[in-house]
């Protein structure tokens, strides 16, 4: 089957969630742009947008339509030129309306599942729930004549226990992209011995055409990314709550996020980075990927306190953020949850009184901002550790410890067989995380 022809039939499941609804534009852009392709002109495409909240729907196709106008205006040249036969688009403004009014033309919202009993490629980003994955595979396989291939957007299940589960026989990979989707640059392709040649070769093409960048990865419970994320605010975590038995436990999450953000140069704390996945999510992670970790236990007390408390974190349907371990205003962190008193604590009342603790960055510390657009960014990261070393301060000792466990973090996904290289574990923190440097440096030792 022809590239053009396995994207004339897909479906993306769980098309109104926060990956789902990006997965879906991404898509149906790629798709629309094969359909006006000379040699594709006189087939059907089509893209089936499913999800269970019939609700969503409508506000889902209007972020569609929102999100392609701004594809187009970016690509008028590229559309003046699919768009040469016809004549009576004149201006750009004409081109642009044609071809929202394609992509919107092949998108089906719907609710029920059956719609992927036709498609050839079925792209799913319901929750990280193996059982209900393989339920929904069986399901679409058993009645679907095309044999389909299914690319999973899972960050933490591992592909050939849903391969098994399934009975797809090979006919399935990961294809994790990163939040969100139409923004990051970061695919993690994780592939298995029985994948096809053909599978994987289509895998990368789409990759390319996304205009992504791929990064492989074993088939490892967490794989690159969550393999890092999850430890690294594991100790996070656990670092604040050694640190409660100095101060209280609000001032020690707030000691640890400007470590972590600020003294690591890094572009949110990691309580931040937790409360942007939502504190549930990264609990609900650590639960999945656990059971696979041999003499190692990702499990927080902490993060069952929160959730127990209903203290959840997350995004809002307009992308703000609610209140996790940090509590914000205008998206910025105002106070600090005390799991004790069940409260937020303004940061006023004890922020100056934690920085004076912590003691001053040096001199030569950059904002991230800055650090990230820098051409010599990591000999400007490698002269901010080099003062660490001397400082002696709490806050230059806790940083370079962060950042060496950050660093062994990164090494042992490497010998364990997670990544390839150690330059790809630095290209998922750098390119999906947006670090400013990876976290497999020298300069840190």
């Amino acid at each position: 089957m022809e590239y053009a022809e396995r994207l004339s039939n897909v479906t993306v499941l769980g098309a109104a969630g926060k990956m789902g609804s990006g997965i879906l534009l991404l898509t149906a852009l790629e798709a629309a742009d094969q359909m006006l392709k000379p040699g594709n002109r006189e087939k059907h495409f089509v893209v089936n947008a499913v999800d269970v909240t019939s609700s969503a729907l409508p506000e889902l196709m209007k972020y569609i339509r929102t999100q392609v106008l701004k594809a187009a205006e970016k690509k008028t040249v590229l559309l003046r030129k699919l768009y040469a036969d016809r004549k009576e688009l004149i201006e750009n403004s004409d081109i642009i309306d044609a071809y929202i009014d394609d992509v919107m033309g092949i998108i089906r919202p719907g609710t029920r599942i059956e719609a992927a009993y036709d498609s050839t490629l079925i792209f799913e980003a319901v929750s990280e729930n193996a059982e209900l994955k393989a339920k929904l595979f069986r399901q679409i396989d058993e009645n679907n004549a095309h044999k389909p291939w299914f690319f999973t957007n899972t960050s933490s299940v591992p592909i050939g226990g849903l391969d098994k589960e399934a009975g797809l026989e090979g006919r399935i990979l990961g294809f994790h992209f990163y939040n969100p989707p139409a923004v990051q640059k970061l695919v993690e392709l994780i592939t298995i011995a029985s994948n096809s040649g053909e599978m994987k070769e289509f895998a990368l093409q789409l990759a390319k055409n996304m205009r992504k960048v791929i990064v492989p990865s074993n088939d490892i419970a967490g794989f690159i990314g969550n393999g890092h994320f999850m430890r690294d605010a594991l100790y996070g975590i656990n670092q604040a709550t050694a640190l409660a038995k100095e101060m209280p436990l609000h001032e020690a999450i707030y000691a640890v996020n400007r470590i972590s953000q600020d003294f690591l140069i890094r572009p949110m704390g990691i309580f931040q980075l937790i409360d942007y996945v939502g504190v549930d999510v990264v609990r609900f992670i650590m639960k999945v990927m656990n059971p696979y970790m041999a003499n190692e236990d990702l499990h927080s007390p902490l993060l069952d306190r929160l959730f127990d408390l209903g203290v959840k974190g997350g995004q809002y349907a307009d992308g703000s953020q609610k209140d996790g371990f940090l509590k914000y205003e205008k998206g910025r962190p105002v106070s600090v949850y005390n799991p004790d008193k069940g409260e937020y604590i303004p940061i006023v009342t004890f922020g100056s009184q934690v920085e004076a603790w912590l003691g001053e960055l040096p001199g030569s510390a950059p904002a991230w901002k800055n650090l990230v657009k820098a051409p010599d960014k990591e000999t400007l990261a490698a002269k901010v550790f080099d003062n660490y070393k001397t400082m002696g301060t709490h806050g230059a000792l806790l940083a370079l410890q962060y950042a060496r466990r950050s660093r062994e973090i990164g090494m042992k996904l490497v010998s364990d067989g997670v990544a390839a290289t150690a330059e790809d574990v630095n290209t998922v923190l750098l390119t999906g995380f947006f670090h400013a440097y990876g976290p497999i440096n020298d300069f840190v030792v």
